[in-house]
């Protein structure tokens, strides 16, 4: 199995093999949470007009998504795990626009499979990887509105990769380098009410989900959860 690291939406677009699309902060965090909570499918989208599209074939499916960290005027969720805390999803179909996470998915064109990750479903991700054996894959560490590098997500990466190696990273060590790093102050920052702190704590939850996260290449994609074998077997 060849790894190679890659970052932002240019990253996504050179992904070959099995790609793993990164957002921790917060767009794969969000998603997880919304399968968790029972939502049937998750619709990626790579821009804001597409989503209003699909809004428009589909009044029943649910707008979540964000500009700038902030939920977009008529959309019915924001991108953010707590907000979603008390949410009954059972059985809805949700379409999410993001300015990374999401758009990353659509762009991973070339690959054979794509994956969306985060820390909270690192373990069960490379359980995925290792079960499917590519012959590549390609980490997508895509940062922060797809142009700008995110340490949480370089790290996630990093995590992912050592799993997939045989080995067992400190994951400590990396959630004080995310919670110190300058990028992630606006989660403490009261005049950006839209970033909460709680949303960091729920993102740097290590393996909450026993699930990976599989992009559905479909017309539109569609998210689903699959669950890999229990264990990291080689």
């Amino acid at each position: 199995m060849r790894i190679e690291r890659l970052s932002l939406l240019e990253g996504a677009e050179r992904a070959e093999g099995l790609a793993v699309i990164i957002d921790v902060l917060r767009a794969a965090t969000t998603a997880a949470y919304a399968l968790h909570l029972g939502a049937e499918r998750l619709i990626p989208t790579d821009s804001v007009e597409e989503a209003l599209r699909l809004r428009r074939l589909h009044p029943d499916w649910l707008l979540m998504g964000e500009r700038g960290g902030r939920r977009l005027e008529g959309f019915d969720l924001g991108n953010s795990p707590w907000e979603l805390r008390d949410r009954d999803l059972r059985g809805r179909v949700i379409i999410h626009a993001t300015s990374s996470g999401t758009r990353g998915l659509i762009h991973a064109g070339r690959s054979e499979e794509v994956l969306f990750a985060g820390f909270v479903n690192a373990e069960a991700t490379a359980r995925y990887i290792i079960h499917r054996e590519p012959a590549k894959v390609s980490l997508v560490a895509m940062g922060e509105e797809a142009i700008r590098p995110a340490i949480e997500d370089e790290l996630c990466a990093r995590y992912i990769e050592a799993l997939l190696r045989g080995e067992r990273p400190d994951f400590t060590a990396m959630r004080h380098q995310i919670v110190a790093a300058p990028s992630v102050s606006k989660f403490f920052d009261p005049a950006q009410p839209q970033f909460h702190q709680e949303d960091l704590e729920m993102a740097l939850e290590l393996d909450r989900f026993s699930f990976a996260m599989k992009l559905i290449p479909d017309d539109p994609p569609y998210l689903v959860k699959v669950y890999p074998p229990q264990t990291l077997q080689r």
